[in-house]
């Protein structure tokens, strides 16, 4: 890999990341078209995420270092596991879909005439992060785990979740950014120490130095996505998904 193709995937990444739009499925979508091996790149498409993880702890340090509320973590906890037991029964199979990049252009469409009508079919409620309970986060966390099928996007479904169970859209997208610290963070790990004795120094110095990019432009990503839920919702991004994975799909065939 290149700078600049490293360049390239990792400021994807940072501004996807916390989008309904799939970090993945972008990922994916870049290395198609740059012509880069897909096996060789799945592992650094799943570490480089730990620069937008921490993003979100520098965005929000008063939650993570609020230890006297520790009732917060476990909720992260609760809403973790459904993804971290699904992701390690289905780890074969999971790899094989980051692989497959004509999925992508397919479940951004679907999920993008999803989110069109998101608002109308899970309307906000009025609770906020703190509110949250133990039975919701898990909920929430189950929902998350569809985002495991590249192009879902991990941020549209654990909003859809928290919708769904009543949160504002301001406090949905937030919690949908703490629960991807706990969920990102784990994906990465056993993704690094499963490969680990396979990647070379220039792979863990593209991960490195992919991983100051994302952080970077995740931080940004983060105010600027807050900002729009307050204004404009998530239809946008709907219809900016359908045009996306139609254009793959055209890239792939035609």
């Amino acid at each position: 890999m290149t700078f600049v193709e490293n360049l390239i995937l990792s400021l994807i990444e940072g501004v996807t990341e916390y989008l309904p739009v799939s970090s993945t499925g972008h990922l994916i979508m870049a290395g198609e078209v740059l012509k880069l091996d897909a096996s060789k790149i799945d592992t650094y498409i799943i570490t480089v995420q730990f620069g937008a993880i921490l993003a979100v702890i520098a965005a929000y340090p008063k939650r993570f270092f609020a230890f006297k509320d520790y009732t917060f973590y476990l909720k992260l906890f609760a809403g973790f596991l459904p993804a971290a037991v699904l992701g390690l029964m289905f780890d074969d199979f999971l790899e094989t879909l980051l692989q497959t990049p004509v999925i992508v252009g397919f479940t951004l469409i679907l999920i993008g005439v999803f989110l069109i009508f998101m608002e109308k079919l899970l309307p906000e409620g009025n609770k906020n992060v703190d509110n949250i309970t133990y039975k919701d986060a898990l909920k929430i966390g189950l929902v998350q785990s569809f985002a495991m099928v590249p192009g879902v996007s991990r941020s549209a479904a654990s909003i859809a979740g928290a919708l769904g169970c009543k949160l504002s859209r301001v406090a949905a997208t937030e919690f949908s950014f703490f629960l991807a610290v706990p969920t990102l963070t784990a994906a990465g790990l056993y993704k690094l120490m499963k490969n680990w004795d396979n990647l070379t120094a220039t792979q863990l110095q593209d991960i490195g130095l992919g991983n100051i990019f994302s952080f970077i432009t995740a931080i940004i990503a983060i105010r600027f996505f807050i900002q729009l839920v307050k204004t404009k919702g998530f239809a946008w991004f709907g219809y900016y998904r359908i045009a996306a994975g139609l254009a793959f799909l055209l890239y792939l065939y035609v």
